[in-house]
């Protein structure tokens, strides 16, 4: 069992090895949330979210973002927001914050956020991506959100360089 242990760390180390997170990088993502596993798992929840980022300093990237949830019994909801994403070393530990603008039909909304995860490298440019999410309502505590999103990341080069 300790063999197994060793060889899993050992093999996390190596391909954690690659993940550098250098200036002038690209930076595409898609990822799924809710799924019973949010704050508001009272009912069901289904939400996607794309991603596009750019690495404008090393480690620091900004981000864009696009996203739809659906709700059991609420009005879906459509997001559009911001974030700044920092990577610890080249480990692929990550923290950001942004904001966030939700519409539905019955509201609307500014939440500002934070989050953190780790970028899993499975290539040298593919990413699997798990993240805790923690969005603040600034209209009502019953709209405030938490919960677990599990991704997918693309990292290139905008200039064709390799990775």
């Amino acid at each position: 069992m300790k063999k197994i242990a060793l060889f899993v760390m050992a093999l996390m180390m190596s391909v954690a090895a690659n993940a550098q997170f250098e200036e002038g990088k690209a930076y595409l993502g898609a990822s799924l949330s809710g799924l019973d596993l949010s704050s508001q798992a009272k009912q069901f929840h289904f939400g996607m979210n794309v991603k596009g980022g750019y690495l404008f300093k090393k480690n620091l990237m900004a981000i864009g973002e696009i996203g739809f949830d659906h709700w059991e019994r609420d009005a879906d909801q459509f997001a559009l927001g911001a974030s700044v994403r920092y990577y610890f070393d080249k480990y692929g530990f990550f923290a950001g914050g942004g904001l966030k603008y939700k519409h539905s039909s019955s509201y609307n909304d500014v939440l500002p956020g934070i989050h953190g995860g780790y970028a899993f490298f499975v290539s040298r440019t593919v990413t699997i991506e798990p993240e805790l999410y923690f969005d603040i309502s600034t209209k009502s505590s019953d709209y405030m959100c938490y919960g677990l999103r599990v991704g997918v990341g693309v990292y290139l080069f905008k200039d064709g360089r390799k990775n």
